[in-house]
Formats: C-alpha cells, structure tokens, sequence
C-alpha cells in the first residue's frame, strides 16, 4: 500500500488544546516557549482512503511544533530545520511523499529547501487549494443564486503565481473578468493572456474598490499585510473567497454584511471510510485541498515534487482537478474565518441579499 505523510502545525497557542488540554491553562506566550523547545512530533495513523477505482492508500501526520506566528516571525533557517526533521519522521513511517501544510508550505522559498533535504517527493499542495479555490467560488456564487455564465468576477493580486491563475481559470468559465494589482503596466501586459483563454470583457484596475463594486464573484490573493477589502466595498450577493493570508478580507465585512458570502476556500470530500486518527476542526472525511494533493498524487504513484516554490502551473491545475474527480474527490463545503458554513446559513446569507437588492431597487419616497 502506498504511504504518503502531511506536515501540520497549531494555527496558534490555543489550537494546541487539540492535543494537549493542558495549554487552555497556560498564557500564550508559555505555550509558544514549551513548543520551540520540542522536537518533531508523530500525531496520528491515516486510514481508510479509498479512491472509487478501488485503490487504497494510508498516510501519517507529523506536528511541527510551532505555531503559525512563529513560523512567520522566525528565521527560515530555524523552520527549515524543525519541517525537515519531521519530514524524516514521517520517511521513517513509511512515506513516499510528504505534503507540507498550512504556514510550513510558505517558510522562507516555499518548500524548495525541504525538498532538497528529504529523500523523498514533496509538494505543497497549492496547485489543488487553487483549482478548489476558484471552482468553489462559483460553486458559492450559484447557491447565492449567480451562474458563472452571467458573473463578473474579480481577482486582487492578479500578478502574483496565484492570482495569475485564478484569473486564467476563471477566464474560460465566466463572460467579464477584473484584474487588480499595483502595477498598471504589468497588468496592461497579463491582460491579453486573460482574453486568450476565453473572457473578453477583461478591465484592469489598481483600485481595488473599482474593480470589485459590481463584482458577483471575488478572489482576494493579494500580498498586502492587512485587510483590503472593507463592507462598504461590495454589492449585495457578492462571494468573497480569500486565499491570502494575513487575510484580505476584514472580519468587519462578516460582521457588518450580512448578505455578503464570505468563504476561505472549499473543504474537500475523501472518498472511503476514512480515519484521520486526530481532529483538525474539520467534520468528519473531509480535508484541506492541500492534504487531498497529496493523497491524490499517492492514488496516482506520482512520487515527484508536484507543487514547489511560489510559481503555480496552469496545467497543472487542471491535471490535479481531473485527477481529483477521477478518484472521487470533490468539494463538500466552506468555512468563513475558520468556522464550517452549513447550507442553511449560505440560504440566509441569500436571502439578505435579496431583500437589500429589493432596497436599492426600491424608488426613493416622494
């Protein structure tokens, strides 16, 4: 059977509850010295994942002991060397390729320096986490009641390796698309690529509030170090998946907007009776896109660095999401700042939206 192992790491002091209960009582900054003293840690057996061609596959988790902002804050010489040594714990129980998670996937060269140090194929996953971020977007979109046929969709941050292709997918499927970054001339350059792929109606913009006014749909991957996109930005309806992070979105637009969808991206559904052995916040069977990469490239024996460095290859993205639907993986739903959307709270989300669409096209009183 083959073997694959994914890297994890706490978001911060208090996720590491999930594992040591302990650390609700102590303050953060005790959890976070106890946790760079530590050493790789093994968490869990992965078991139970069955494609729908009938193959089977195991896998492993191992904990980084750091917590998403020491990741960031530290030396990448210093992460580096707590990722690789899990890595090699990982080797040791057996896994042909390792899927680095969260803020370990965005350390220092974003995985090329991991990769070099272990003896097996590693990736990042990020190549799936794009293909799932734009097609639950207009997944979103429809529940919201907008088909990507008659949307107009926006990506901030257009040039950087995922927005580039974000936009580029995006431009087959919906007919009117807006690119917004900083630099106007390299935007002027992208844009043709854009309409070469199907959409047309490509405007460029580097005002961000332009570019999303009367968008249905938004990606928001942009590499600013606070929020960009405030309540007052968006139209009624509007779908908002941010893929950034620090985040791109303000939690004020959650708070504030009520019939405005918010959504990180799309949890994905792994086929099989599957057992992950630890609880991640996830509901049962369901993943990250960047652990199911991982899984699907170990369905397929493709032991190779898939998803390394900031670059991210268009065709790629579309060989990983075929490979996904040819294993039965698929999307199983969404969270907003970090908490499970049901498919009820997206129906009031919807009808908020209606009924301040009905405002606005209310005549004013005479």
């Amino acid at each position: 059977m083959s073997t694959f192992g994914f890297i994890i790491h706490p978001l911060d002091a208090r996720d590491v509850a999930r594992k040591y209960a302990l650390a609700r009582r102590l303050p953060d900054s005790w959890v976070e010295a106890i946790l760079r003293l530590m050493g790789p840690h093994y968490v869990s057996h992965i078991t139970g994942i069955r494609s729908k061609s009938g193959r089977e596959i195991d896998g492993h988790f191992g904990g980084v002991p750091l917590t998403s902002r020491q990741l960031a804050t530290y030396p990448p010489e210093q992460c580096y060397r707590k990722i690789i040594d899990v890595g090699k714990l990982l080797v040791e129980h057996g896994a042909q390729i390792i899927g680095l998670g969260a803020h370990t996937a965005v350390v220092g060269d974003a995985g090329k320096t991991v990769a070099d140090a272990l003896d097996v194929a590693v990736t990042t996953g990020n190549t799936y986490t794009v293909a799932t971020a734009v097609e639950g977007s207009l997944k979103a979109a429809e529940m919201m009641g907008t088909k990507a046929g008659a949307a107009e969709a926006a990506v901030l941050g257009a040039l950087g390796s995922i927005g580039r292709v974000c936009a580029l997918l995006f431009a087959s499927q919906v007919p009117v698309l807006r690119l917004a970054d900083r630099d106007q001339a390299g935007l002027d350059a992208f844009a043709p690529q854009v309409r070469a792929e199907g959409c047309a109606d490509v405007s460029t913009h580097t005002d961000i509030v332009s570019a999303v006014r009367n968008a249905d749909v938004v990606i928001a991957v942009t590499s600013a170090v606070h929020a960009v996109v405030e309540a007052d930005m968006l139209k009624p309806g509007a779908v908002v998946c941010d893929v950034a992070r620090p985040r791109d979105v303000s939690r004020q637009v959650a708070e504030a907007r009520p019939d405005v969808l918010v959504i990180e991206g799309g949890a994905v559904a792994i086929p099989g009776d599957v057992d992950f052995g630890f609880d991640f916040g996830f509901p049962p069977k369901t993943a990250y896109a960047c652990m199911a990469e991982t899984m699907l490239l170990t369905l397929e024996e493709r032991f190779e660095d898939y998803t390394i460095g900031r670059q991210i290859d268009l065709e790629k993205t579309r060989e990983i999401a075929a490979i996904a639907a040819k294993h039965g993986f698929e999307l199983a739903g969404f969270r907003s700042f970090e908490r499970q959307l049901s498919d009820e709270a997206i129906a009031r989300t919807r009808e908020a939206a209606e009924k301040a669409k009905q405002r606005v096209r209310a005549p004013a009183a005479p």
